[in-house]
């Protein structure tokens, strides 16, 4: 597995870590609803970013539309999570626009997922 993919399931790990955090944060400190859907982007995002690194890996070591998609899901999933969080907790925006900023690289990510159907070439292996 190359660096890419090997940071996209770092972010991932840590995404899924923090996603549980914000669940206990939720249930035992701070009862703000954005403060529990933070929670479940951060855990599904990280699933989804690891499954997604793992249908790139399938296409061979070279990289693939579905790594971009990954990228995406990761990232967005990190600035949308983070920002509902941080607002939860601690009252204070990333950036302005850092929430839908977010949820829109990660919907465009779940589109590149999708179009990763599409790419032609030999599976390596």
């Amino acid at each position: 597995m190359y660096l890419f993919r090997r940071l996209i399931v770092l972010l991932a790990g840590l995404m899924g870590a923090a996603g549980v955090a914000a669940a206990a944060a939720g249930a035992h400190m701070n009862p703000d609803p954005n403060l529990a859907t933070a929670a479940n982007f951060l855990m599904l995002g990280a699933a989804g970013a690891v499954g997604v690194v793992a249908l790139a890996a399938a296409r061979g070591p070279r990289f693939a539309i579905a790594d971009a998609g990954a990228g995406l899901v990761a990232l967005g999933t990190l600035l949308f999570g983070s920002a509902l969080a941080v607002r939860a907790l601690w009252n204070i925006a990333i950036f302005p626009m850092a929430a839908p900023t977010g949820g829109t690289m990660l919907i465009a990510g779940w589109v590149v997922v999708a179009l990763a159907a599409f790419q032609r070439g030999d599976r390596a292996g």
